[in-house]
């Protein structure tokens, strides 16, 4: 019979990370540039959606005070720096769809994805090289 792993709760240290979605392409150009200036992330943008610059700044301003920016001043320059990491990002991102689609259940999450997303050979593959990478980590 298999059990299905619960999602393990966050820590205290390790806060759940929701942004929405204009937080997320901003995050993205910060990750891949900081320190960067609110410029930088609307020229990088702005190939993708039509971004004013104020938009862009008050964004960032305001991702600075939800904790996730930190602005640094040099004269009449702002650096913008993530608090967050891309990775507790998406990890935030992913145990909220899972506790609110699948009651952070993994296993049905997994069987989902399986029986209604479809899976190339090679994807079923890479999943089971995963999977026993796991198992073998736990000897």
């Amino acid at each position: 019979m298999s059990k299905s792993r619960k999602m393990k709760k966050p820590n205290r240290r390790e806060p759940l990370v929701e942004l929405t979605e204009g937080e997320w392409e901003i995050m993205k150009v910060v990750w891949e540039k900081q320190p960067c200036t609110a410029g930088t992330v609307q020229e990088k943008l702005i190939k993708s959606r039509d971004r004013a610059y104020s938009t862009v700044k008050t964004t960032m301003d305001r991702m600075a005070e939800k904790g996730l920016l930190t602005i640094e001043k040099i004269r009449n320059l702002q650096l913008f720096r993530a608090c967050i990491s891309e990775v507790d990002a998406k990890r935030g991102e992913f145990r909220k769809m899972l506790k609110r689609a699948f009651d952070g259940a993994l296993t049905p999450m997994m069987q989902f994805l399986i029986e209604h997303e479809g899976l190339s050979k090679k994807e079923a593959s890479q999943l089971r090289k995963l999977v026993n990478r796991a198992d073998n980590n736990k000897d």
